[in-house]
């Protein structure tokens, strides 16, 4: 679950099935009953429906931590936290940071940095959306070196300078379940 809407429909699935959740968070579902096999294949399904899936295997539950910690990091805090990205993910996830990595890489095809920045620039085209922040400003609080560097990793990843973004319309962010 990498959104509130994706938190909303979990939670929906699971009282039309009568179940009750301790926890529905980024990722987890903490449901009070034990549940049977047609139960489980149930809630698969209606979820499948929704466009979401229900993981089993413990590789596929750790890579959407990864991307779950990631997503959560770069667009639902007000601050990035002030350790390396390679530190805080290790710490958030209790696995040495070159095992996640080599995992994430095999599986999704992409690094972790890659997936990371990919998020940073959809983040920096809501700030530069938003007309609130300076570029600056958005450099600072997306932790980039400098302008230059927001700026030159912008472009790399859209295509556009952050100024001409800024001037386009019709070209929006997408949406996080899609990065």
């Amino acid at each position: 679950m990498v959104s509130l809407r994706c938190k909303m429909v979990v939670k929906e699935e699971l009282k039309k099935l009568g179940l009750h959740f301790i926890i529905v968070d980024m990722g987890v579902v903490d449901i009070m009953e034990n549940i049977t096999a047609e139960q489980r294949e149930q809630i698969r399904n209606n979820l499948l429906k929704s466009g979401l899936e229900l993981m089993d295997d413990k590789k596929a539950v750790l890579i959407e931590k990864i991307k779950n910690v990631i997503i959560e990091m770069v667009h639902y805090r007000d601050e990035l936290p002030k350790i390396n990205f390679s530190d805080y993910l290790s710490e958030k996830l209790t696995h040495d940071y070159t095992y996640l990595s080599n995992l994430f890489s095999e599986v999704q095809g992409t690094t972790i940095e890659k997936f990371i920045i990919s998020h940073k620039i959809e983040r920096v085209k809501e700030f530069i959306i938003y007309d609130e922040l300076s570029l600056s400003e958005i450099a600072w609080k997306m932790h980039y070196s400098s302008v230059a560097h927001l700026s030159n990793q912008f472009k790399k990843n859209t295509g556009l300078t952050p100024s001409h973004f800024k001037k386009l319309k019709n070209k929006r962010r997408k949406a996080i379940e899609d990065v």
